[in-house]
């Protein structure tokens, strides 16, 4: 862990873990006083998303934020964004399986989307411990192996540098944090990129709207049935079991889930460097336990699964019939030469993620994702509801978009 992140722990401790004793209880009804940024459908039902009371939502902050997200000046040798892995036309994913960070290094897993990340309990794909985005986002900056913005001991100062020397930032820094006579620091732009994350809100998709065509009813009715069994990961109203909003006073106990993905050595084993939530809390049960991510926006969001190792959504509704993937060949996983570059490993290997997850033990717990039998009609249908749930109002938003001032700046230095 580089050494200023261990300074800053206690401050880190202080204002993104104090809402950690009551964080499922209604910490406040509105985001804050004044706030614009943040809305909500009226018909879609929505309940505002948590907020920490250690980093209340404000305008200010929100733009902020998006002006950070999007300037590749906060990656260490300034080629990359927190963009280049979350773009608004694709749901803020990047339609990728594996992402590169800023140096070239390749990452694990799938980037996942931003839809309704502030209703999320847990972040990334399989940590139980990463209970707020302030937590999650000091991960993507600062991580070492593999690096991804690439902020370090080394060269905060300078990338902090880059932005006090320009006028724009200088105002923006100063709306955001007005008490604070040098806003500049990492534990701002984590509150301010926080902020702006928390915003982006999708819910106004035909399925919010209530304007399904017949197949998607169809396919509606088939989600929410005991045959199809995909409510069971993919509930409530973010269609993710790890949800929560300002009326949620409990929490699923259940969060981390093993769809028979992989089943190496029949004993139960994903890849080694995909041991889902195993490899945070070491218990051989969770091996292979990944967070559900939401559905919403699922269309926009290819590849799938945290390793890009499904294709296309008729490739998942058809795993899930399955209950489950039995690897014998390479024609039976999508994307396997970039999944083999993380391992290491020759681009056509196989061996090594041969298995029948149908029967992964772990899986088999869980007493979901036992397969079911549907007709070419019933799966088209379950296409079409997943294709409903599509806000093409959410990727267009100028509230989520590039900054015009960045543009223009960007232009300029090209």
């Amino acid at each position: 862990m580089p050494r200023f992140i261990q300074l800053m722990l206690p401050l880190l401790a202080t204002f993104l873990g104090a809402c950690q004793e009551s964080e499922y209880q209604r910490l406040q009804d509105t985001p804050a006083e004044g706030i614009t940024l943040l809305q909500l459908n009226p018909t879609a039902g929505f309940a505002m998303p948590v907020v920490p009371e250690t980093n209340p939502l404000t305008d200010a902050k929100v733009e902020l934020g998006r002006h950070l997200f999007y300037d590749k000046q906060l990656s260490s040798n300034q080629q990359q964004s927190c963009e280049s892995c979350h773009e608004q036309d694709k749901a803020f994913s990047d339609g990728v399986a594996l992402p590169h960070g800023t140096t070239g290094d390749l990452l694990a897993r799938n980037s996942q989307t931003l839809t309704n990340v502030a209703y999320n309990i847990n972040y990334t794909w399989a940590n139980p411990r990463l209970t707020t985005l302030e937590q999650q986002i000091l991960i993507p900056l600062t991580a070492e192996d593999p690096i991804e913005i690439g902020i370090n001991d080394a060269n905060l100062n300078e990338i902090l540098q880059r932005f006090r020397d320009q006028l724009l930032y200088q105002d923006l820094f100063s709306a955001a944090f007005p008490e604070e006579a040098d806003p500049f620091s990492l534990a701002n732009v984590i509150k301010a990129l926080a902020s702006f994350n928390r915003i982006l809100i999708s819910d106004r998709s035909p399925f919010d709207r209530g304007d399904l065509s017949q197949s998607a009813q169809r396919g509606r009715d088939l989600f929410f049935s005991e045959k199809a069994d995909c409510f069971h990961c993919h509930d409530s109203f973010n269609f993710s079991q790890s949800s929560k909003n300002v009326n949620s006073l409990t929490i699923p106990s259940q969060r981390f889930f093993n769809n028979g993905l992989y089943n190496l050595s029949q004993d139960g084993d994903y890849p080694q460097n995909n041991q889902g939530a195993f490899g945070v809390t070491g218990n051989v049960n969770d091996k292979g336990s990944f967070r559900p991510p939401t559905l919403r926006n699922v269309e926009l969001t290819a590849p799938y699964m945290h390793d890009g190792s499904i294709a296309t959504l008729e490739g998942v509704v058809e795993f899930y019939a399955n209950g489950g993937r039995h690897i014998q060949s390479s024609d039976d996983i999508d994307n396997l030469a970039i999944i083999n570059e993380s391992l290491g490993l020759p681009a056509d290997a196989i061996s090594h993620l041969q298995g029948d997850g149908r029967d992964n033990p772990n899986k088999q717990a869980n007493g979901f994702v036992s397969g079911f039998v549907a007709s070419e009609q019933e799966k088209a249908d379950l296409v079409a509801f997943l294709k409903s749930l599509t806000d093409r109002e959410f990727i267009t938003d100028p509230r989520f978009a590039k900054p015009q001032a960045l543009i223009e700046r960007d232009a300029r230095l090209n």
